[in-house]
């Protein structure tokens, strides 16, 4: 019904063409996609942490530093030398990639895991993967927008990473919590050590279908994207037509002078040769 709305509205507050442009489309989807993980490994690893390594909040917090780090650099890496080069169609699959494989190392966390060496390598991987894929996927999202629109386009940026971001919560704890309780209702009675190991299990299963959410955007980004030079050539025809009409209206516009244009061109020339100034 929104989108119907929206096709005939005179003044929409989402213009379908926005949506509609093929590598626009796949950044939303990218986003969307990455929300989604991104929040799911900020909730599991958070419950983790806290719950099976016994992490205070703030030693907690702290443990996700290195994961940012990863991301920060993998950012400007994208966003500095791959994009240009390469775009988004390689770029943005790359990180779905990526981030597919640390979610996947996150399954292997068990009770007796340690940070060093079961926790920080699938951070620093997953980190990694999300800064390839989230200012590509941003940055094209935005490439291109008539002015008029960029505000639009930005607010549909923000729009998909929260939605993403909600309804990859909501499935992944939902997945976590029954897996969790299956795996309790099998090792009766529930004795602490069941309970913390069904955690962990429950835990493994969200990992897991985030590691399929980024291996579906990357199957989907793939697809989606253009290939750099047809991205380029679109968007030189799309800024082809506004600047032909822009350079023919001055044209139009001598043209249209009339006979007192052309008197008053004439009557400056006499005044410049020496003959009667024009009467102004």
């Amino acid at each position: 019904m929104f989108v119907l709305w929206q096709h005939r509205a005179r003044h929409p507050i989402l213009p379908l063409g926005i949506v509609l442009d093929r590598n626009r489309g796949a950044a939303f989807i990218s986003v969307l996609i990455a929300g989604a993980g991104m929040f799911g490994i900020f909730l599991f690893v958070t419950y983790y942490v806290q719950s099976s390594l016994h992490y205070s909040p703030i030693k907690a917090g702290v443990g996700f530093m290195p994961m940012v780090a990863s991301l920060v650099v993998a950012a400007q890496l994208s966003t500095n030398v791959l994009l240009p080069k390469l775009g988004p169609k390689l770029v943005v699959p790359a990180g779905m990639v990526v981030a597919c494989i640390g979610m996947v190392g996150l399954t292997r966390l068990g009770l007796e895991s340690t940070y060093a060496s079961g926790l920080l390598p699938a951070l620093l991987i997953v980190g990694f993967g999300l800064g390839l894929i989230m200012p590509s996927a941003i940055q094209t999202a935005t490439y291109g927008v008539e002015g008029d629109f960029a505000g639009v386009a930005s607010a549909l940026v923000n729009t998909s990473q929260q939605v993403g971001g909600s309804i990859g919560t909501a499935l992944l704890n939902t997945l976590a919590a029954t897996a969790a309780t299956a795996y309790a209702a099998a090792h009766l009675p529930p004795t602490p050590e069941v309970m913390a190991q069904a955690a962990v299990q429950g835990y493994a299963v969200g990992y897991w279908w985030a590691a399929g959410f980024f291996a579906v955007g990357a199957v989907l980004s793939a697809l989606l994207f253009r290939r750099r030079g047809a991205a380029s050539q679109q968007q030189a025809g799309a800024h082809s037509a506004p600047r032909a009409a822009g350079d023919a209206e001055p044209s139009t516009a001598h043209a249209g002078g009339g006979p007192r244009h052309a008197a008053a061109v004439v009557s400056l020339q006499d005044g410049h040769d020496g003959g009667p100034s024009p009467d102004i």
